[in-house]
């Protein structure tokens, strides 16, 4: 601020002392004729230097004025321009002058300066105006970027507010974010391949990695979706997932791939933003017409200068977990339309298992697409991505498990034996998914220690050398028996067998959902999550089925997967029982209610407390969401329901009218009523 003053003051100087120099220069050009062409030139500069001052002074004055820096760092130029005005401006005003030219009877005014002092002073006043002039366009240009960047955005937002958009599918979502990448020692080949395909102006527009189960192609994606995002080439990835809600089917592919679109290439935005104006029930429209009026037209609509953007890369993971067929099969004949685009290169990347819908979907666009099978690359290949992953991944368990363990009992240095690892790999080839489920079995402490769960596994590669299944999943089953009587012994085996080996024999997979209808006595089995310290006393659902939230007397609300059942979240911060929790529909946020007198809301990616209601006198047994997410309303011991904005947390209404205990409380679908359920006996609307 300081700065910014010392350059307006020196705007300010510069200004006067242009004004009175050239007032002064102008009675010299009336009185020394001789010197008229010095004058001129003079003034000329000094005018120059002026309009270009009180340009930054207008510039300061706009609204982003602070923001400048170009015209804040103006005020060496300014200084220096204001002292050498100030030295001409005494000069020329000069006593001595004067009284000089009146002794000898002669009232004319006499210049005082030879032609080659002119020329000095009108460079050196040349170069300050040059400087400042500099620092003007700089200003001015990042004025009218910004300006640009603001229409970027606003359009920007249009979109990403009208385009639905499948949560979880990008390949940096919340829900992908702890699957893993490539090794930087394996797929070395496949991935200098895949490059060079992106970048190559002569290369098919599409690119299909297929692979049986477990060889790895969502790793790859991962890995490719990352480099292309770290080099400005990636549009927009889609991982499907099979009976995660719009990641199972194509309800939402073109929309969420357009959004990604919008938010990272911003000069086909506004060509999106057009599409939806002209058509506002696109997203309800066919695939072909989203294709076509939300990707298409908007990249063929930029400019040629953004050749060198070029490529722009789709990534689509697991096509086979796409739901329906026919959906397939129109996605892929779309896509090759792809080569059709004439100022920019579009590539899409697609995985998937080999299966008959998307090799006849790809056998109907044969000659305009470039393929490669995973489980067909040679095995020496396959061997030394396998050894160079178990390597490292078993580095790690040997380093985890000396760290928490006493000296005379930790793993030599040279664990494992590459004769072992060598092995392993041949047991996998050509599955990185038995190798990655090894790694996780040796890591398991519950079952004992690395080297003896190593030890368990290679065991199986004599006992079980027809079956990789036996050599993978008997490891496990023989940890899980280990101490059981025979009754124990018999209902383990049969929940293995009911549950693994429907995985197994299943032609495609399913969801867990999907299995639990499948399997009649699924439930009794299928996870049981601990962690809590205490009673647990509300569990709930999050709207797309990934999330079971619980919260409990320990003073603690958990997230865990319903997939795997971790806990991905532990929310910290009542300070007694917490009786209730819920999600919001979008299930970004979970809203607790404590007996601490509390409601708090918790963002469920990263777990911080966001919000903490405060109003209660008693504690607080029930909380709920609206349907829109804006409301959360809360039933207390002190006999009233509160209603809460959730974006500020200030409360909004106190319903009172109970004669006791509130112990629930839920919205209407419409969030136009609230219901309340109280110990006095009744129900209120």
């Amino acid at each position: 601020m300081a700065e910014g003053l010392g350059v307006a003051a020196s705007v300010i100087a510069v200004v006067d002392l242009s004004t009175k120099v050239i007032s002064l220069c102008s009675q010299y050009y009336r009185d020394v004729k001789n010197a008229r062409n010095d004058i001129t030139r003079l003034e000329r500069e000094i005018s120059n230097l002026k309009h270009a001052s009180k340009g930054v002074q207008q510039l300061l004055d706009h609204h982003k004025g602070a923001k400048l820096e170009a015209s804040q760092k103006l005020r060496d130029a300014l200084t220096d321009g204001s002292s050498q005005l100030e030295k001409l401006e005494q000069q020329l005003s000069s006593k001595s002058i004067r009284k000089a030219m009146s002794r000898v009877g002669i009232r004319a005014l006499k210049w005082p300066f030879e032609s080659k002092d002119v020329e000095k002073i009108i460079q050196d006043l040349g170069r300050c105006t040059q400087i400042i002039s500099l620092g003007l366009q700089v200003d001015q240009t990042a004025i009218l970027l910004q300006v640009d960047q603001n229409l970027v955005d606003a359009d920007r937002k249009t979109v990403l507010d009208k385009l639905p958009i499948a949560k979880g599918a990008a390949f940096d979502s919340y829900a992908e974010q702890h699957n893993p990448t490539c090794h930087p020692d394996t797929r070395i080949e496949l991935l200098r391949d895949i490059f060079d395909w992106a970048v190559n102006p002569e290369a098919e527009a599409i690119f299909w990695l297929n692979g049986m189960a477990g060889t790895g192609k969502s790793t790859i994606s991962r890995t490719v979706a990352r480099a292309f995002a770290e080099t400005d080439h990636l549009g927009a990835s889609f991982f499907f997932k099979r009976g995660e809600g719009d990641r199972g089917t194509m309800a939402a592919f073109f929309t969420t791939i357009a959004a990604q679109l919008a938010r990272k290439k911003p000069a086909c935005t506004s060509h999106i933003k057009n599409a939806i104006d002209a058509d506002p029930n696109i997203v309800g429209k066919t695939m072909r017409e989203q294709f076509e009026k939300l990707i298409l037209e908007p990249l063929s609509r930029i400019s040629p200068s953004a050749r060198e953007f070029s490529p722009v890369v789709i990534i689509v993971d697991a096509l086979d977990e796409c739901e329906r067929e026919a959906d397939v099969k129109l996605m892929i004949s779309l896509f090759s339309r792809a080569k059709t685009l004439q100022h920019l290169r579009l590539r899409i990347f697609v995985t998937s298992r080999p299966e008959l819908p998307i090799r006849l979907g790809f056998r109907a666009i044969k000659g305009t697409y470039q393929d490669l099978v995973l489980h067909e690359i040679p095995e020496p290949v396959v061997e030394h991505d396998i050894s160079a992953f178990l390597r490292h991944e078993l580095a790690e368990i040997r380093d985890n498990y000396n760290g928490s363990v006493s000296e005379n009992r930790q793993l030599p240095r040279t664990w494992p034996d590459q004769s072992d690892i060598k092995i392993l790999a041949e047991m996998a080839i050509p599955l990185f998914i038995f190798a990655a489920t090894v790694c996780r079995f040796i890591a398991d402490r519950r079952c004992g220690n690395p080297d003896k769960q190593l030890r368990e596994v290679l065991d199986y590669r004599t006992k079980s050398q027809e079956s990789q299944l036996d050599a993978t999943y008997l490891p496990v089953l023989n940890q899980l028996l280990v101490g059981l009587s025979t009754k124990k012994k018999n209902e383990v085996l049969e929940q293995f067998q009911g549950v693994v080996g429907s995985i197994i024999m299943l032609a495609s997979p399913l969801s867990t959902c999907a299995l639990a209808r499948l399997l009649a006595d699924w439930s009794q089995y299928l996870q049981t999550l601990e962690g809590h310290n205490g009673w647990v006393n509300s569990v709930t659902f999050s709207h797309d089925s990934v999330f079971v939230a619980s919260a409990s007397n320990d003073g603690t609300v958990r997230l865990w997967r319903t997939d795997t059942g971790d806990c991905v979240q532990i929310l910290k911060g009542h300070n007694d029982w917490v009786n209730s929790v819920t999600f919001s529909h979008d299930s970004v946020f979970v809203a607790s209610a404590s007996t601490d007198y509390t409601v708090r809301l918790w963002r469920t990616d990263t777990g911080d407390c966001v919000q903490i209601f405060e109003g209660h006198s008693e504690s607080v047994n029930s909380v709920a969401f609206s349907h829109n997410s804006a409301f959360i309303t809360s039933a207390s011991n002190d006999r009233t329901v509160r209603l809460w904005r959730a974006d500020t947390g200030d409360c909004i209404q106190i319903f009172k009218g109970h004669s006791n205990w509130v112990f629930s409380v839920a919205f209407s679908h419409d969030s136009a009523f609230i219901a309340s359920a109280s110990v006095d006996n009744t129900v209120r609307l």
